[in-house]
């Protein structure tokens, strides 16, 4: 009777000692689990945006292809691009339609790629190379090139290549101090671009009137004048560099913490800073050499793609897409339901613009700085 009476008053101390080691252990376990689960749920929902924004592309593509002046039947796109001679559709869709709708795709992936780079970087929306004087060191190059030198096109696109990179290499040395901030990078950005913007005006009012047209139609963006040599070095570009771009993804977020911080981590800040500002500008000039400085492209890319998609993973590749497919978009509205026949580049603008004066207002009322 005592051993039992014993044996009942130690049964209830033991109990609670041999689970309490077990409980914290589950409820990390708990918290394992839905954090895992939460992360499932956002890499399926990335995946599933990722394949709509494929898909999107591809039927805008599919329909760039098929209309014109000419109406060309699905069965018709996909024989030409199987290689077969269809009657009067081989020419157009192959010689001009395929060749423009693959350098929109192309140019705009560039874009939103080095758009979205430049805006993490320096954790600031309005950091894109249309902003921040990037694309205008191409922009005045190709003017002075094409008025002044007398260079053809593939001497002007190279030249354009060299003058913004080297435009973008100045902007940083000009605002290294200790380090690069957001702010002084695009304030001496927007400087730099707005001598170099004065610069192409000049240029531009001393053309002839031949030069002038030709000037003109590169400075808006456009594809007409799209074909598979001014593909060629785009394709190579984004092939060569945009995996050096993606290698750098991790390192990238990681400055989005602070410098401090991303070199506590291991991240040597100045070094990914240099390598992702010239692989981005590298993308970013090839594109804009065969296309011209279609506007906004780059600039608005980025922010769509954020709010798609959200926070907790790289957005260089739904930039990309969503660059490809504003310029697809833009082209299509361009030529078709505007009345009239407008630039790439047009239209873009015209959709950037108050997006930009958005953002600017928002991040004013936010108490926030530029």
């Amino acid at each position: 009777m005592t051993a039992t009476r014993a044996s009942d008053r130690r049964s209830p101390a033991s109990s609670p000692k041999s689970l309490a080691p077990s409980s914290p252990n589950s409820a990390i376990e708990a918290t394992a689990r839905a954090v895992a689960a939460s992360r499932g749920r956002r890499s399926a929902r990335r995946r599933l945006l990722m394949l709509v924004l494929v898909a999107l592309i591809a039927v805008v593509f599919v329909f760039s292809l098929m209309f014109g002046q000419t109406f060309y039947g699905i069965d018709q796109v996909i024989a030409v691009i199987m290689g077969q001679d269809v009657q009067g559709a081989t020419f157009t869709i192959g010689r001009l339609r395929l060749p423009r709708a693959v350098l929109a795709i192309l140019a705009g992936l560039s874009f939103g790629l080095a758009g979205v780079t430049f805006q993490t970087m320096l954790r600031n929306p309005l950091a894109s190379p249309d902003i921040i004087g990037i694309s205008s060191g191409a922009s005045a190059a190709a003017a002075f090139g094409i008025i002044t030198l007398s260079l053809g096109a593939s001497e002007v696109s190279f030249f354009a290549i060299f003058v913004g990179l080297g435009v973008a290499i100045l902007i940083y040395v000009l605002s290294f101090k200790g380090g690069v901030t957001g702010t002084r990078l695009i304030l001496i950005g927007i400087g730099i671009a707005a001598m170099l913007d004065s610069i192409t005006n000049y240029v531009l009012s001393q053309a002839a009137q031949w030069d002038l047209q030709e000037a003109l139609r590169w400075l808006n963006g456009s594809l007409n004048g799209a074909s598979w040599n001014a593909i060629t070095p785009v394709a190579i570009a984004i092939v060569v560099l945009v995996p050096i771009l993606l290698a750098q993804s991790r390192n990238l977020a990681a400055t989005q913490l602070g410098d401090d911080t991303a070199a506590a981590l291991g991240v040597r800040v100045n070094r990914t800073r240099l390598v992702v500002i010239v692989t981005a500008v590298g993308v970013l000039s090839f594109a804009t050499a065969a296309a011209g400085p279609i506007a906004f492209v780059a600039f608005l890319a980025g922010p769509i793609a954020a709010r798609l998609f959200g926070g907790g993973g790289s957005l260089l590749i739904p930039a990309g897409l969503v660059g490809a497919l504003l310029v697809l978009v833009a082209d299509l509205v361009g030529q078709f339901l505007l009345g009239t026949r407008y630039p790439v580049g047009v239209v873009t603008g015209v959709l950037g613009a108050p997006f930009l004066i958005y953002l600017i207002i928002r991040t004013n009322r936010a108490g926030g700085s530029l």
